[in-house]
């Protein structure tokens, strides 16, 4: 398919906003909703016919969605969003005082609170470790998680791809180096399934939890948790249910009556990424993101940070509060979020298939105008 402007129309967009922060909540094109309206339509002619269909209809999907992520299904339990699998994970751990969590300091806010809560309640603590921004490496990433590795540290949460910076963590790598500590490892993939390849057993996490609403484009509501066999029977999900004690997927797979539509449309979800383009699509994706971002870097006369997937950085000459200048660009007309890093402000700008590069013309114009007019 052609992609750029020409295809928008597979959304339903709004043609005078300038959408360039697909990472955000992502977007549910047409079809895909098409296909959860027709689950809707059904779930309500005889709800509990549909009800007693679920299980399978459940373990079906999951084996679907397990071939796209080189997982096996039995080991896929869907929850609302990565947030609500971390939540999962953390609340199940048994902690004793003066145990650690470890997190990296580029870690999404709400699991950052989420770990805080489970640490304070147990007398436990969270440890972080800091790592180098910009001009992040690798091997600097790994030595600073080995460095605040310590006796008493229980778990790291390591982001795949960290939100606010979009770096794309070694997390292999960081596995390895776990596990060769003694400690376990929950990997907060939010952003990685359909941005980046992904084979989340070859992560080496015990624990890998993602969304399929951003770069796959599933409905809201569609997530998943894999979860490693040995690691399954002391996991329960945050709403306990019928199902408790009798097994990983017979809690997960039923936690009370909700709407299942979002995570049962995830196949078709799977359908249209792939006739995208699949893995060009994603690898298109990221050079538009790196050019894009150089494009704005150039007019405002700063840099840009490209780490290789659908999302890339610049930085703001703008000495106010990040928050502030996110509402001036709404106002503006677009969305493109901001984020203090390092004592600096910056723009994360997102690339997919219904964006072209004159976006990010717009965008560069945008800011320029913003900054011009609101000096910090």
């Amino acid at each position: 398919m052609a992609l750029g402007r020409d295809m928008r129309g597979e959304w339903r967009l709004d043609p005078d906003f300038l959408t360039v922060n697909h990472g955000s909540f992502g977007a549910t094109p047409l079809c895909v909703r098409a296909a959860q309206d027709a689950i809707r339509e059904e779930m309500e002619a005889q709800p509990t016919r549909f009800m007693a269909s679920l299980p399978g209809r459940l373990r079906a999907t999951a084996d679907r969605l397990g071939a796209f992520l080189g997982a096996e299904g039995k080991d896929i339990a869907f929850v609302d969003n990565a947030t609500t699998g971390c939540n999962a994970v953390l609340r199940s751990i048994a902690l004793s005082q003066g145990d650690e969590i470890l997190v990296l300091g580029h870690v999404y806010n709400a699991v950052r609170n989420t770990v805080r809560f489970v640490t304070e309640r147990a007398g436990a603590r969270m440890a972080v470790a800091e790592i180098p921004f910009p001009g992040t490496t690798d091997d600097a990433v790994v030595a600073a998680v080995t460095e605040a590795l310590t006796a008493r540290t229980r778990m790291a949460v390591i982001d795949h791809i960290a939100s606010g910076s979009a770096l794309i963590l070694p997390v292999a790598r960081i596995a390895a180096v776990c596990h060769a500590a003694g400690v376990a490892v929950l990997v907060d993939g939010a952003h990685a399934p359909g941005q980046i390849d992904l084979d989340v057993p070859a992560t080496g996490a015990d624990w890998y939890t993602g969304n399929c609403h951003k770069w796959l484009c599933a409905p809201k509501g569609s997530a998943f948790l894999w979860t490693r066999p040995d690691r399954q029977a002391a996991l329960h999900p945050v709403t306990i249910s019928h199902g408790l004690d009798q097994g990983y997927l017979q809690e997960f797979d039923w936690t009370g009556t909700r709407d299942p539509s979002a995570v049962l449309s995830i196949p078709a979800a799977l359908d249209f990424h792939e006739r995208l383009g699949g893995a060009a699509l994603r690898a298109r994706n990221a050079a538009l993101a790196a050019e894009g971002a150089a494009l704005v870097a150039q007019r405002l006369n700063t840099e840009a940070v490209a780490p290789g997937g659908a999302m890339a950085l610049v930085r703001i000459p703008w000495g106010g509060d990040a928050l502030a200048l996110r509402t001036l660009l709404l106002a503006a007309g677009t969305d493109t979020p901001v984020h203090a890093i390092e004592g600096a402000n910056w723009l994360r700008l997102s690339a997919f298939a219904y964006n072209d590069l004159d976006d990010y013309a717009r965008l560069a114009d945008l800011v320029a105008r913003i900054l011009r007019e609101n000096p910090s």
